[in-house]
Order: structure tokens, then C-alpha cells, then sequence
């Protein structure tokens, strides 16, 4: 898979951020061992993270600021890891989150998954959500349409 969006016919290309999911076994310790990797890594910040435990492990679903160096990184540790683009929309008073969910299922387009940013976003007011969606592209296209701000990874 390509690291860079697809352009549909329009030439629109959505912007995206692209999410590591670093699985781990489930023992005390191993997030902070993961965390504690990070913050010694010069250049790379975690702008968004979500963990989810099941019975075989903890996944750890986090967005950095630099993929390749993050790839890297996991790679010469000996993580194992898979990659997804995302979304991340900002929400605002005017904008809300039901708002941004109706006009996506209007679209039949189903949201695997959100979760919160931590860092916040420069353009002012509101928070700022990642997820993943069936059709980035399209999504992308229909909450641009409808006046919602998305970021890309340069404008984490």
C-alpha cells in the first residue's frame, strides 16, 4: 500500500495521518516500556493514542509526527506492528461529533473506530478526533463539503 492518499478523478486527495498499531503482550510494565522508547526517540512526538486490551494481547494504537522514524524504531526493536491511514477531524460548537456521524452514514460509510487526539490543534477552539472509516477518500471528500477542518501529518 501506498504511503500517499490516492487522488480520485477530481484530483482531490484527503488528507491523512497514519496510525501504528503496536501489539503487545499483556504484562505489567510493557506500555510504559513502549512510552518510555518514544520519549527517548529524538524528533518523534505522540500526537494520538488508544489502548485496547483483549485476552491474547494490548493493542496500542498511537499517531507520531514521523512515520518512517516510527517504523524504523519498531522494526529495530522487534515490535510487531501493522499501519492504517486516518482521519483526524477537528470538532467545534458548530461542528459536532453527531453532526460529523450523520452526514458520514448518510454517506453508508461505516467509522471502525475514533478516538481523542492528545496534542492540541493550532487553528483555536474545539478538540480533535482520529478514526478510521471505510473510504478515507470519501469521507475525507464529504466532511470537507461540509465544513468540517481535517489535518494531515505535516499539520499535526
Amino acid at each position: 500500500m501506498s504511503q500517499l492518499p490516492q487522488e480520485t478523478q477530481q484530483g482531490y486527495d484527503a488528507p491523512m495521518v497514519r496510525q501504528f498499531s503496536i501489539f503487545l503482550e499483556n504484562r505489567v510494565g510493557r506500555l510504559l516500556d513502549i512510552l518510555r522508547m518514544f520519549d527517548e526517540a529524538e524528533g518523534i512526538t505522540i500526537h494520538g493514542l488508544a489502548v485496547m486490551e483483549s485476552s491474547d494481547c494490548a493493542v496500542v494504537r498511537l499517531i507520531p509526527d514521523d512515520s518512517d522514524a516510527t517504523r524504523a524504531m519498531l522494526r529495530a526493536s522487534e515490535y510487531s506492528f501493522a499501519e492504517t491511514e486516518l482521519l483526524v477531524v477537528q470538532l467545534t460548537d458548530e461542528r459536532p461529533l453527531s453532526m460529523l456521524c450523520l452526514y458520514l452514514l448518510g454517506a453508508e460509510l461505516n467509522i471502525d473506530f475514533m478516538y481523542p487526539m492528545l496534542t492540541a490543534s493550532y487553528a483555536g477552539d474545539g478538540g480533535r478526533i482520529a478514526m478510521a472509516v471505510d473510504d478515507t477518500t470519501f469521507a475525507g471528500q464529504i466532511l470537507r463539503r461540509k465544513g468540517f477542518v481535517l489535518y494531515g501529518s505535516s499539520e499535526l
